[in-house]
């Protein structure tokens, strides 16, 4: 009977452990973006464009940058809008080069913004003096 308890013991912490690391496990959802004059509102003739990859995990946490081409930029965000739309800056962007935006650590989102992400209505892109209201941009979707 004790052997029995003790393997009976030992499943059952197996068991918790792994609930433990697979909670504090956030998986992250990689979205691709390629930002360009023609998404943004109004659309922008531009010869500008970025690429780069924005990660966003279970846990709120935002990681990732852009890298720009032909573009003087001036600065990079992530807003809250959907697509065909404007919205405020949730998060500024770092600028690391002329060319490189990247999101600061520890970045995390709010509930509400989440939400806003998960429905399509979060964006990035980039402000030069010639646009300051954005020259080139693309919606984050999940």
């Amino acid at each position: 009977m004790t052997a029995h308890l003790t393997k009976l013991g030992m499943a059952l912490a197996i068991t918790v452990t792994g609930s433990v690391l697979a909670l504090g496990t956030a998986s992250a959802v990689d979205v691709k973006l390629t930002l360009t004059g023609d998404q943004e509102v109004p659309p922008v003739n531009s010869p500008a464009v970025a690429s780069g990859t924005i990660a966003i995990n279970d846990n709120s946490a935002v990681s990732g940058g852009i890298v720009t081409t032909g573009i003087k930029a001036t600065s990079a965000h992530i807003h809250e809008a959907p697509a065909g739309k404007n919205g405020p800056v949730i998060v500024p962007l770092e600028k690391k080069s002329d060319r490189e935006f990247v999101v600061p650590a520890g970045t995390k989102l709010s509930e509400a913004q989440m939400r806003a992400f998960k429905a399509g209505d979060l964006y990035v892109n980039v402000h030069s003096d010639a646009h300051k209201d954005g020259e080139i941009r693309a919606q984050l979707k999940p």
